[in-house]
């Protein structure tokens, strides 16, 4: 959405309303994306849509309404305080494990060489 609304701003100066294939083009290239002709429309098209939501929103009138800080506002923070206690040792937390080596737990081998 951020970019969006930037390259609708970059748009707006170059007053055009609608994105081309060469903006789709230059963005798949800063993305390292290729994108075939019908995923260019598609993407054209999709961002387009999202244009038009932020050209709805420059419309709005906005003049009386006071600046949101925090949707909530008598925020409050509800997590407990953190306290330190005492965990398993070694022995306890090995217990319930299937495959361990030198008292380590023993994991298997995800990457390959």
């Amino acid at each position: 959405m951020f970019l969006a609304y930037i390259l609708y701003n970059k748009m707006k100066e170059k007053e055009s309303s609608e994105f081309s294939e060469e903006t789709i083009e230059y963005l798949s290239k800063l993305a390292l994306i290729d994108l075939s002709d019908r995923e260019k429309k598609e993407v054209s098209k999709q961002l387009n849509h999202i244009i038009n939501h932020f050209k709805r929103l420059n419309d709005l009138d906005t003049t009386n309404v006071e600046p949101l800080r925090h949707p909530i506002e008598d925020l409050k923070n509800v997590f407990r305080e953190d306290k330190v206690e005492n965990g398993l040792n070694q022995e306890e937390a090995l217990k319930n494990v299937k495959n361990t080596k030198e008292g380590y737990i023993k994991a298997p081998r995800i990457l390959k060489e």
